[in-house]
C-alpha cells in the first residue's frame, strides 16, 4: 500500500511540476513562431532531408577537428572543453541559426590511464539542459572505473541558443527536427573521434528524456557496436508533444494560424484537430522503432520510471519490443524525481552496457 501511494505521489508531482511550468503558461510556449516554413512544400522538403530512410543514414560519421582548452586538472582527472564545426549537411547548416553551427563539448577523463584501458560515454541533453554541469556530475563518479564522460551541448541550448529564443522553448517545429539531426550527426562524429583519434577501447551513448531519444537514434545508426543507454525516454517525440504534458505548452493557435497560411492543405477553415494530426505526422519521423536495431542490442539498456507522468510505460516497451535483446530497468519514481533520486541506477546501466561490449575491448 505504501509503495502504491508513493507511486501515485511521484506521478502527481510530475503533473504538479508540469502544471507550474506548462499549464500555467509561464513564458513562451513551444513553437510560438509556427512550423518554420511559409508553405507545406518547404517544410516537407526539410523534413525529408532531416530524417530520410534510417538505413541510408547509417554511413560513416563525418570526421571532426576538435580545438581543446583545459579547464582544470587534478592528480586523478582532467576536464577539457572543446569545439568543432557542426557536421550537418551544408544545406541544413544554412537552416541552423548561426549560434548553433559550432558544437561545444566538455571532456572529463581519468589521468594516467592508457586509452586502450579506458571507456567513454557521450552524454546528451534533455529538454532545458543548457549547461554541462548536470551531466558531468552524473559521469564524474565513473572516473574511478576508468570511464570518461563526453558532454555535448545541444543546438538551441546554452551558448548555442539563438538570440531570438528566450529560453528552452523552441520557436518552430522545424527547430526540434534540426536540433535532433544536428545532435545525431555531432554525436556520431564524437564517437568516431573517441574510437579513431583518441583510441578509446569502449564507447557508449546516453541521454535523459529528449537526450535519451537522441541516444537511441545514435546507437541505431552508429556503424560499430556501442553501449546505448536511453534514460526516461519515449519512443518518439509524438508522446510528450501530442499525448503528454508538453501539449499544454504548445502554441496551437500559432500553428493553426501558420497552417492556414497554408502549412496544411485543406478546403475551408483549418481545425485544431487537423493541426494536431499534422504535428503528429511530422513528429512521427522521430519514431525510434523505425530505426535499425543497434549492432549489439545486448548492450542496449533502457532505464524508465515506474510512475512517470511524462512518459507512459507502453512507449518504453515499444522500444524494447522493436529491439530484441535489449533490456528495460525500472526505477521507482516519476520523470522529475528520477533525475535526482536515481543517479546510481543510471551509472550502473552505463557500466553494465559497456561491459556487454566485446571482450576484445576489455578495460582490465
Amino acid at each position: 500500500m505504501v509503495s502504491v501511494n508513493l507511486g501515485i505521489l511521484h506521478y502527481v508531482l510530475d503533473h504538479i511540476y508540469g502544471t507550474i511550468l506548462h499549464r500555467a503558461k509561464i513564458g513562451t510556449p513551444f513553437f510560438s513562431k509556427g512550423w518554420g516554413g511559409t508553405n507545406l512544400e518547404l517544410l516537407e522538403r526539410m523534413v525529408n532531408q532531416l530524417f530520410p530512410d534510417a538505413a541510408s543514414l547509417a554511413c560513416p560519421p563525418a570526421v571532426i577537428k576538435l580545438t581543446w582548452k583545459t579547464k582544470w586538472e587534478t592528480n586523478s582527472a582532467c576536464l577539457k572543453e572543446g569545439s568543432f564545426a557542426t557536421t550537418c549537411e551544408e544545406e541544413l547548416v544554412g537552416a541552423l541559426p548561426p549560434e548553433c553551427r559550432t558544437a561545444r563539448v566538455a571532456f572529463l577523463v581519468p589521468k594516467s590511464v592508457p586509452a586502450e584501458k579506458m571507456a567513454c560515454v557521450v552524454h546528451l541533453a534533455g529538454t532545458g539542459d543548457h549547461t554541462f554541469e548536470r551531466r558531468l556530475k552524473l559521469g564524474a563518479p565513473l572516473l574511478k572505473q576508468n570511464i570518461a564522460t563526453m558532454v555535448l551541448e545541444s543546438p538551441y541550448y546554452g551558448n548555442r541558443r539563438p538570440s531570438m529564443q528566450p529560453g528552452s522553448k523552441l520557436l518552430c517545429v522545424s527547430d526540434l527536427l534540426l536540433l535532433g539531426k544536428a545532435t545525431i550527426d555531432e554525436s556520431r562524429s564524437l564517437l568516431h573521434w573517441l574510437e579513431a583519434e583518441a583510441g578509446i577501447s569502449k564507447t557508449g551513448i546516453c541521454g535523459l528524456s529528449m537526450g535519451g531519444v537522441h541516444a537511441a537514434m545514435v546507437g541505431a545508426l552508429h556503424p560499430t557496436p556501442i553501449a546505448t543507454l536511453p534514460f526516461l525516454a519515449p519512443h518518439s517525440a509524438v508522446v510528450p508533444f501530442c499525448e503528454g504534458l508538453y501539449q499544454h505548452v504548445t502554441a496551437w493557435d500559432a500553428l493553426k494560424e501558420d497552417a492556414s497560411n497554408p502549412i496544411v492543405k485543406c478546403n475551408g477553415e483549418v481545425t485544431l484537430e487537423q493541426v494536431k494530426e499534422k504535428l503528429r505526422s511530422v513528429l512521427s519521423l522521430t519514431d525510434v522503432t523505425k530505426f535499425p536495431v543497434p549492432k549489439n542490442p545486448n548492450a542496449v539498456i533502457f532505464v524508465a520510471a515506474t510512475d512517470d507522468g511524462y512518459i507512459p510505460k507502453h512507449s518504453v516497451l515499444e522500444l524494447q519490443k522493436a529491439w530484441p535483446g535489449s533490456e528495460v530497468r525500472w526505477v521507482t519514481g516519476g520523470h522529475v524525481s528520477s533525475f535526482f533520486l536515481h543517479g546510481d541506477a543510471f551509472r550502473k546501466a552505463i557500466v553494465d552496457g559497456l561491459n556487454r561490449l566485446p571482450l576484445t575491448k576489455s578495460l582490465i
